[in-house]
């Protein structure tokens, strides 16, 4: 059950990001290249939006270098959080809920992810163990 878990985890974190990386094909980035500017970061970096919510989720769905793509997915959303939420760190949404919930959940769960592994159902589970 716990392989099964974690290969919910997987399929839950990396699908429910896709649809933000298709969006910022379908929009672009030119906001993001905003926001790095006014924090006089280089623009051309608005492009690595495509590898935390395109590349690492896809990565972690199949399960193949889970670890450093969760690890790539929970930077994505500090980044994505430093540059567009702080103000609502504090913040409760029109629901009650915080403001931020959702860029928590992706954090966490590719935190949990990245700490956790991919487990046996995955491209990474399928490696030989280093004891044969």
């Amino acid at each position: 059950m716990h392989d099964l878990g974690l290969l919910l985890l997987r399929l839950t974190v990396g699908g429910l990001m896709i649809p933000h990386g298709i969006a910022k094909i379908e929009n672009g980035t030119k906001g993001i290249a905003k926001m790095l500017e006014a924090e006089g970061l280089p623009e051309f970096l608005q492009y690595g939006v495509y590898v935390g919510e395109l590349a690492a989720p896809a990565l972690i769905i199949i399960g193949f270098f889970t670890r450093i793509s969760a690890l790539v997915l929970a930077g994505n959303m500090a980044v994505a959080v430093y540059l567009a939420h702080m103000a609502d760190l504090t913040k409760r949404n029109a629901y009650g809920g915080w403001e931020v919930e959702l860029q928590a959940f992706f954090f966490l769960g590719a935190l949990c992810i990245c700490l956790l592994g991919a487990g046996k159902l995955a491209l990474d589970g399928r490696k030989p163990s280093p004891a044969g």
